[in-house]
């Protein structure tokens, strides 16, 4: 078969083999964004370090770890069917070839359930499915299984394939993504000839059903029919090499089509604390525990610990400026060494009970007061009054002091002795000894006179003594139940 349009053909060699873009993160070429954004089973996020500093190396697209290296593009979920022509004018090594460059580009994806699916279909003048998009979740299996496909011989059927993938490959069953997810549908078909079937409708109907075409021209393929084939624009979805042997050198634009930039790798994020890739090049920012994001959503302010009550503290917690926190023990409590939980302190012995006279322990962490002898505990229930001045002994009283109240007494004197002007000493009774010896036993007068005043004197005497007693014998009792 001649090969078609070698004039184009050499104006697309040297494009082919262009180092890609020089400005990291940015698209390759117009359509970079052209895939529908992922939908809920899309990878997820990736979270990165803080930014790095302004004016720290940015890594290039020809760098390890540059735009396109490992980790700074995250593929976009894809439901993805490689349909490869595997006819007679393919030769062995040549299909070797087309496995690797298969492989290549299953390499350059983040495969799995929730990532991208993978199936092949395999076609002559025969299709057959090799596998499906659900067969295989992980990329070394994948690989694997692309190694064991051989040759089908004879034909191509290219209509036949795509139809055949339409109707088997991309379906629910089979492992596609149903629409409301939003997983794009993306065919690759690899051909060297011209079909022999027709493939103009078939592909149309492909394409209207939501399936994006890229096709792949290998030496004696018909460009016109790959035109035909791919989805607009066709400078983005129609390849052509001249030899199986640098079709591997597409993969990596392949790489560069399915491939979002990871903001949060190239360090352009600004997040203050935390970058999270969500993918398809897009992030958000989260901020270290104990902070919370601000309005701009991109830097970070402390928030209250202790008022989200994970503090653990048993007793209290206290804020600090640093978005941290210490916990604090009530009076009486001392904290202990895990620097959160509380131990009763004795506070008697530590000296910081206020009790005026006497401190009494109750239990760990609580106590009272009491008041000497003679006082009482007043409302404030630390300091102390007088109740009885006489048990003080301070009274001064010669003989006896009789308690009149709180704070209050009077002197008195034992029988056969007065209380003297100064209300506190005793003299001993003399008046009725003077009576007696200087009254004239003979006057009958004066000798009533005499009986009749010391009788009086001594009626007063005894009833004065009668109260001395019972006041005496009221204090005793009080002494002794006191």
């Amino acid at each position: 078969m001649p090969r078609p349009f070698p004039g184009l053909l050499l104006l697309l060699w040297p494009l082919l083999l262009l180092p890609p873009p020089a400005a990291p993160g940015l698209p390759a070429r117009p359509g970079f964004w052209r895939l529908v954004p992922r939908g809920p089973l899309g990878s997820p996020g990736r979270r990165s370090a803080p930014a790095a500093p302004s004016g720290a190396p940015t890594l290039g697209p020809g760098q390890p770890g540059g735009a396109r290296g490992a980790g700074v593009c995250k593929s976009r979920p894809l439901d993805l069917v490689f349909i490869i022509d595997s006819s007679r004018s393919v030769r062995p090594l040549e299909f070797t070839k087309v496995k690797t460059f298969v492989s290549q580009i299953i390499d350059t994806l983040d495969i799995g359930p929730a990532d991208t699916r993978v199936a092949v279909v395999n076609y002559a003048s025969t299709v057959k499915i090799e596998f499906h998009l659900n067969t295989h979740s992980d990329k070394q299996s994948l690989k694997q299984a692309v190694a064991r496909i051989t040759p089908l011989s004879t034909g191509t059927m290219s209509g036949l394939a795509i139809q055949t993938a339409m109707d088997e490959a991309f379906t629910v069953e089979a492992g596609a993504r149903v629409p409301s997810y939003n997983i794009p549908k993306v065919a690759i078909i690899v051909t060297d000839g011209r079909p022999q079937d027709q493939v103009n409708e078939v592909a149309a109907r492909a394409r209207a059903s939501g399936i994006e075409l890229y096709a792949v021209g290998v030496d004696r393929a018909d460009m016109e029919s790959l035109k035909v084939i791919a989805s607009e624009p066709l400078d983005e979805h129609v390849f052509y090499v001249e030899t199986y042997g640098v079709i591997e050198k597409l993969s990596s634009r392949f790489q560069e089509t399915f491939c979002a930039p990871d903001p949060c790798m190239l360090g352009t994020h600004q997040c203050q604390h935390v970058c999270v890739s969500d993918g398809e090049g897009k992030h958000h920012c989260e901020c270290s525990q104990g902070y919370s994001l601000n309005a701009d959503g991109k830097t970070c302010s402390a928030i209250d610990k202790c008022a989200l009550n994970t503090h653990g503290c048993e007793h209290i917690c206290v804020n600090e400026r640093t978005g941290s926190y210490h916990c604090e023990c009530y009076e009486g409590y001392t904290l202990n060494e895990d620097r959160k939980t509380c131990s009763a302190q004795d506070q008697c012995a530590f000296g910081t009970h206020g009790c005026q006279h006497i401190c009494v322990n109750d239990r760990p962490g609580s106590h009272h007061c009491e008041c000497y002898q003679g006082y009482t505990l007043n409302e404030d229930n630390k300091t102390c009054s007088v109740r009885n001045r006489c048990a003080l002994g301070s009274h001064g009283c010669q003989h006896l002091c009789v308690s009149d109240g709180a704070a209050s007494y009077h002197c008195e004197c034992y029988p056969g002795f007065t209380l003297n002007e100064d209300k506190k000493t005793c003299s001993a009774i003399e008046e009725a000894r003077r009576l007696i010896s200087t009254e004239t036993a003979c006057g009958c007068e004066a000798t009533l006179a005499f009986q009749d005043k010391v009788s009086s004197y001594l009626q007063r005497l005894n009833t004065k003594l009668d109260d001395i007693l019972e006041k005496l014998q009221a204090n005793e009792y009080g002494q002794i139940h006191r």
